[in-house]
């Protein structure tokens, strides 16, 4: 099993018993795997430490050790070099010590006297393990070169679009709307235009109009001096004037009130504003970004939003898809998020099992891409394993999953023909049972050839029968594409 490199993963054998460890080295030479030997715990991480031109991928170690044994090596190894794969070998056959082992991230548990084909699967499983994370970790980086801006992750082709818009807009000082439902990144898309501006070393500043009492708003955006109103103690410097020189992003523009609409126009306008109980009008260089989470053409048209405004900040229009319109896209930012809060939380969680993945994909998201933030957060939080399980997601994402493999069993009985035959039991006419087998034999069949797309041979293989039969049973029942 080689390396990114290119070349075969080194292995360390950790046993004080040096009798032992050159027969594990001889059996690994055997194997064409190259080792090293440390007599226990401090000396592996110490070989681990200053090895750096050593290309380590696995390590065997024995359980009882002076100075640092089994375990302790094994939690070490997992802070320190998480990509490592570890086989515990012991000669005292505990259950609670394999379960141990297991959960500090060993890839397998063996006990002495050691069998030759057992320790090879397990040598076979880790290598397999350890390639597994350094194609994880590199397709990681791939994916986020070639399909992410910063956070900003996605291969559907409406992110395409997006990341086109914000290469081209970025450089320019237009004025950029952004549309898109709560949790679909609008926050991350306008730090991506800040950052590819001609002001990247600037402020990003944000505001929200949603977040800020009504009362609050205007002074909290332009600023006041003293005593402007009750309260107003000293003078403050609002956000416009804050972001000088760098990108103010406006979060939930459609919340705005009139009397903000208003001011905020002629900012956009002239680049000019004066602070609440001040005379004294201030120039600003900002770049403004506005995000709405609430369509503004309608709020337009019942007159609830300016229309002077709207065509002012509705210059060029970048509009974020919600996270159910790009499925495609689920797996690959469940992975990032997957890396990023393992790397925060210093934790081995290598992936999510098939079921957690299907379950993400049978969820709707209605709080798009922070919804699926959070559920992988909370996963890696309490997943004691080293893979995400379904078990680990939140309770809706779960009950979802249910409801559709409910469903698509239900499908699969209707269309193999179960529901006929459970009819059959309950309604029995005599007949032959080869007739009374035709009909779901048909649908299984039909549902198989639909299933290919009509390709006989895939068919033929799929059902374990050989072609012959199938042309026959598909002329005897009459089957027709289309």
């Amino acid at each position: 099993m080689s390396s990114p490199n290119g070349t075969m993963p080194k292995a360390l054998i950790v046993d004080d018993d040096p009798i032992i460890a050159e027969s594990l080295a001889q059996f690994l030479a055997s194997d064409g795997i190259d080792s090293a030997i440390a007599g226990d715990g401090i000396e592996a991480i110490e070989l681990l430490d200053h090895g750096q031109d050593q290309h380590f991928g696995l390590v065997i170690t024995d359980m009882n050790m002076p100075r640092c044994d089994g375990l302790e090596l094994l939690k070490k190894i997992r802070k320190k070099y998480p990509d490592l794969s570890v086989i515990v070998i012991t000669g005292y056959a505990k259950i609670q010590t394999a379960v141990d082992s297991i959960k500090l991230g060993a890839v397998d548990y063996l006990t002495k006297p050691i069998i030759d084909s057992e320790l090879r699967i397990s040598i076979d499983k880790a290598m397999q393990h350890h390639a597994l994370l350094a194609e994880n970790q590199s397709l990681r980086a791939q994916l986020a070169e070639r399909y992410g801006m910063g956070n900003i992750i996605g291969t559907d082709y409406r992110m395409q679009r997006v990341y086109d818009l914000i290469e081209a807009v970025a450089p320019s000082k237009t004025t950029v709307l952004i549309d898109g439902d709560s949790g679909t990144g609008k926050s991350l898309a306008a730090r991506a235009i800040h950052q590819r501006s001609d002001r990247p070393a600037g402020p990003f500043v944000t505001f929200s109009c949603g977040s800020i009492p009504e009362t609050l708003l205007e002074s909290e955006l332009f600023g006041h001096v003293k005593g402007a109103f009750t309260g107003a103690e000293s003078d403050k410097v609002g956000k416009i004037m804050s972001a000088n020189g760098g990108t103010l992003f406006i979060d939930e523009i459609n919340s705005a009130t009139p009397a903000l609409q208003l001011k905020l126009l002629r900012v956009l306008q002239e680049r000019q504003f004066e602070p609440l109980g001040s005379t004294k009008t201030q120039d600003v260089n900002v770049r403004f970004v506005l995000a709405t989470n609430k369509p503004l053409k309608p709020m337009v048209d019942e007159g609830s939003f300016r229309e002077d405004l709207y065509y002012r900040i509705n210059v060029v229009n970048i509009e974020l898809p919600p996270l159910r319109d790009r499925s495609g896209d689920i797996s690959l930012l469940a992975e990032h998020f997957l890396g990023k809060f393992c790397k925060e939380m210093n934790k081995t969680i290598t992936s999510l099992t098939e079921d957690a993945n299907r379950a993400l994909q049978q969820h709707n998201w209605p709080g798009n891409v922070r919804e699926l933030e959070n559920a992988i957060e909370r996963a890696v939080v309490l997943s004691r394993r080293p893979v995400i399980d379904i078990d680990d997601l939140p309770q809706t994402i779960r009950e979802m999953a249910d409801s559709a493999i409910a469903a698509t069993r239900s499908h699969e009985r209707v269309e193999t023909g179960e529901d006929s035959i459970l009819a059959l039991a309950h309604g029995w006419t005599p007949m032959p049972l080869q007739k009374a087998l035709e009909d779901p034999e048909r649908k299984i069949l039909l549902a198989a050839l639909k299933a290919n797309d009509w390709n006989r041979q895939q068919t033929a293989k799929d059902l374990n029968i050989n072609r012959t039969t199938l042309y026959k049973k598909i002329k005897h029942f009459h089957l027709m594409e289309g």
